[in-house]
């Protein structure tokens, strides 16, 4: 026997002369790791139905332990929960970070050997056999710094006055957890920076501004909303967390991004991993597709054949429509996100809706031309039995409404939800249904990176009192978001509803320091440039992107690094996960995510368009820098390519 678990056996001896034989075995080895950096704190009065038997708080985080021969009933686990989060809730680390009651992990051990495979979820806890119980320990990255361990450890014990802190005497760590303990010399600021995975840093802490919207109750549909870096996503995760512990069946995140889900799921698996399989995160067109097609519904969608039909309808309208607008992409943005955006199917509706977000005005005449341009490009479409994404949200929609999920999401969650099309949002309303928490949308109107516009009121959704502001930006430190906030991104922007909102200008700066460098040159220089900048970078590649504006960009930029023989990955292929690949992709992919460090390439813009066209354009390409600039949380390197090259 360990000379840990000899001095082990002996303080629970003194401690708790009456303990049954498996709460014994199981709070001698946890009681053991106390060692390093771990604490225990055993209930004087065990079993206690109520209450937990033990909190085990270390560099992993803070867990509730329950020990029995069998799972608890739903009645007693509530109970259990509800103290252990009660208690807990509030507690600050140095920076005044707060402690969330969500942020406790649940843990029932139970007697024998397991599968072999880890924690098993049952609900809102995991089970581990009793000889899986080392695995508690090791489960997730280190998030916690030694610092961050003992506050805790420390304010737990005050406020947990029926549990009897434990801890034994240091010692030399042994085989199986000395890899553990060497991480936990990390400090203080490599941790609050998050260097290598940036959610960590939000597992356990949430800012006092935040923390209080996750468990707030809703009694309808609720927004949140917020400047680039204020932790609108953080907060969304940490609800999902709350709202799948006092439900049951499945939940949803989705988003209008298609790199979203698949890294938002890593981040919810290290931090809720015992009710990860009940939330489902997934695109919202990869949804929309299996839902007809789990219905027998053909719905072709064939991106480049839906340009073609577009193309052959716009050469037979071109010579009408050149003279309001010569950009053909202006009237497919018509198309796309205000006729069959906000679900338009007659003339008369058309010339009675609103176009929030347009610049060009149209009389009753003119939409009377751009309708017959419509309606060629559906006859376009039906030649060839297609359908846009659109057509594939109103099909959904219309199935959905004749025929509901035979078991309704308890919860859904719509990240960057402003530049989902109104028609878009009529469907998740619906797909969520009414009664409390059951819709939470999540955006920010200034980085909005598609054309066009609405107001939640538009859908049929309201939040009157339901709508948080956050303003504290927490990722991009000083210099990255002064670089940023130079952006002329509509900085009079509303809360998506139409009520004053934050602008990214008058958001508050939660983290010092930071670097950004400038460049401007030709497209022959760029190459020496970005070679040298990325070669010579201090921060991981792995931690890196290459952000771009436009798909021509990404062929020529991608085309550089792979004759420099620097390893990348297209953020397509991104899901969160540890590499060591330069991550690249245009600022479309980049939404929702960040960077240690963050270069962006800006090309000339070359397209023909008229007045119009480029006042939109100049706008959206605000919005679209700003949110580029702010996927970095440290270092920002701006290339501007003043001309094509050769």
């Amino acid at each position: 026997m360990r000379v840990a678990d000899q001095e082990s056996v002996k303080l629970l001896a003194q401690a708790f002369p009456k303990l049954d034989s498996l709460r014994r075995r199981v709070l001698t080895a946890m009681l053991a790791r106390t060692t390093g950096n771990w604490h225990l704190l055993a209930h004087r009065r065990m079993p206690d139905e109520a209450k937990a038997d033990a909190f085990v708080i270390g560099p992993t985080g803070v867990f509730a332990v329950m020990i029995a021969e069998t799972a608890p009933d739903d009645a007693s686990f509530q109970s259990v929960m509800r103290h252990a989060e009660e208690r807990c809730a509030g507690i600050r680390d140095y920076r005044g970070q707060v402690l969330h009651g969500t942020s406790i992990h649940f843990v029932l051990v139970v007697p024998g050997t397991g599968n072999g495979r880890g924690p098993r979820g049952t609900g809102p806890y995991w089970t581990l056999a009793e000889s899986e119980l080392r695995k508690l320990f090791q489960r997730d990255a280190v998030h916690l710094t030694r610092r961050q361990v003992d506050i805790i450890a420390k304010q737990a014990g005050e406020r947990l006055a029926e549990y009897l802190p434990m801890k034994i005497g240091m010692a030399k760590p042994d085989r199986d957890t000395a890899g553990l303990l060497a991480a936990e010399d990390l400090t203080a600021d490599q941790i609050s920076a998050a260097q290598l995975r940036p959610f960590d840093a939000w597992l356990t802490f949430l800012h006092p501004q935040q923390q209080a919207i996750v468990s707030r109750h809703y009694n309808g549909p609720a927004r949140i909303s917020g400047p680039a870096g204020t932790g609108k996503t953080v907060v969304a995760l940490h609800r999902l967390r709350h709202l799948a512990r006092r439900s049951t069946g499945p939940l949803l995140f989705t988003t209008f991004v298609r790199t979203l889900p698949a890294v938002n799921e890593a981040s919810f698996r290290r931090l809720a991993p015992e009710v990860a399989d009940r939330v489902e995160f997934v695109h919202l067109h990869a949804w929309l597709r299996r839902l007809l097609e789990n219905r027998g519904k053909s719905v072709k969608v064939h991106s480049a054949q839906v340009t073609t039909a577009f193309s052959k309808a716009w050469s037979a309208h071109r010579e009408l429509l050149e003279p309001l607008e010569r950009s053909s992409e202006y009237w497919r943005t018509e198309i796309d996100r205000v006729i069959k955006g906000r679900g338009i199917t007659t003339l008369d509706d058309y010339v009675k809706a609103p176009r929030k977000g347009r610049v060009l005005r149209l009389g009753t005449n003119q939409k009377e031309l751009v309708w017959r341009f419509f309606e060629t490009y559906q006859d376009k479409l039906a030649e060839k039995n297609l359908h846009d994404y659109n057509d594939m949200i109103s099909i959904a929609l219309d199935e959905l409404t004749a025929r509901p999920l035979p078991e309704r999401y308890a919860a859904v969650v719509v990240d960057e939800v402003q530049d989902i099309t109104l028609l878009g949002l009529r469907l998740l309303s619906q797909l969520a249904g009414d009664g409390p928490n059951r819709l939470l949308l999540v955006g920010d109107g200034q980085q909005q990176v598609y054309p066009g516009g609405w107001r939640l009121s538009d859908a049929g959704i309201p939040i009157q009192g339901r709508g948080e502001v956050l303003r504290v930006n927490y990722r991009n430190r000083t210099e990255v978001l002064s670089f940023a906030q130079r952006f002329d991104a509509t900085n009079q922007v509303d809360d998506l509803d139409g009520d004053q909102g934050v602008a990214l200008l008058d958001a508050e700066s939660a983290n010092s320091g930071g670097e950004t460098r400038a460049w401007r040159g030709s497209a022959d220089d760029l190459r020496t440039e970005l070679l040298a900048r990325l070669k010579g970078l201090s921060v991981p590649l792995g931690q890196t992107a290459l952000i771009v504006f436009h798909r021509r960009a990404l062929v020529q930029c991608t085309k550089l690094l792979r004759e420099a023989g620097i390893p990348w990955l297209p953020l397509d292929e991104y899901t969160g996960e540890s590499d060591d690949k330069l991550k690249v992709g245009t600022v479309h992919r980049a939404k929702g995510l960040d960077f240690q460090a963050v270069f962006v390439v800006q090309f000339p813009h070359r397209e023909p368009i008229g007045k119009a066209a480029e006042e939109e354009s100049a706008e959206l390409r605000g919005r679209q820098s700003l949110v580029a600039a702010t996927r970095a949380r440290d270092f920002l390197w701006w290339g501007i390519v003043t001309d094509s090259g050769s």
